[in-house]
């Protein structure tokens, strides 16, 4: 069962959420947030799998309580969907940095909401990973780019190849064919650049990458 806690300050958009979620018979909404501080306070009571995470909400916004939430130990597994409007916003890189796995936009489908749910769950991949891709690209270029850490010279060059093709959205098995390799070695590559760089996901290794210059903004493969 995946367990769910909902985070916005609208009671209509956390009701509607809750409807199309418990309709579903492998997920529960296991509690519901109006605001950040109230997320974090439930994250840590009930441990949900993932959070939907508005990123403007009172008393404390989405993107700080995701970085509260990202940063405590105790709560390691749980992963958190940032919620925003159509418009790309400049708080959803920061959402990302701060350790988001992704994020969904309010008047998302009933079955994207789901999938997503489901895909951020069993930690395999981005969301949307074209659109995160455009998002980044669209603001990497707006934040100071730190110096590449030391966490960067571990890797191998296998391992940087496998990175950047990471952070321009291809999946494991994806991953596999463009290098010639096996799926099971591909996911292995990608689990060692995790450990390597400390990053709790895949969405992580995407900012990585574009914060060491390893892809540019609006670099895509073909």
């Amino acid at each position: 069962m995946i367990r769910v806690l909902l985070a916005d300050d609208q009671t209509l958009v956390r009701a509607g959420f809750r409807s199309i979620l418990s309709d579903e018979d492998d997920i529960e909404v296991v509690a519901e947030a109006p605001n950040g501080e109230v997320a974090v306070a439930g994250a840590r009571e009930h441990r949900p799998d993932v959070v939907l995470m508005d990123i403007r909400m009172p008393e404390l916004d989405g993107l700080e309580a995701t970085r509260r939430i990202a940063g405590d130990p105790r709560l390691d597994g749980v992963k958190v969907i940032i919620l925003t409007t159509f418009d790309l916003d400049d708080y959803v890189y920061g959402a990302l940095r701060a350790g988001a796995s992704g994020f969904l936009v309010k008047d998302t489908e009933p079955a994207e909401l789901i999938h997503a749910v489901r895909v951020v769950a069993r930690g395999d991949a981005l969301i949307s990973p074209s659109v995160t891709r455009r998002l980044i690209a669209e603001f990497a270029g707006r934040v100071k780019r730190p110096e590449p850490g030391p966490r960067l010279n571990a890797l191998t060059e296998r391992e940087r190849e496998v990175l950047t093709l990471v952070a321009a959205g291809l999946s494991n098995d994806e991953i596999a064919a463009r290098l010639v390799l096996s799926p099971a070695t591909a996911k292995t590559h990608v689990s060692r650049i995790m450990t390597k760089l400390a990053a709790r996901d895949r969405a992580q290794l995407v900012v990585l990458a574009y914060e060491a210059g390893m892809i540019t903004p609006g670099w895509l493969t073909t």
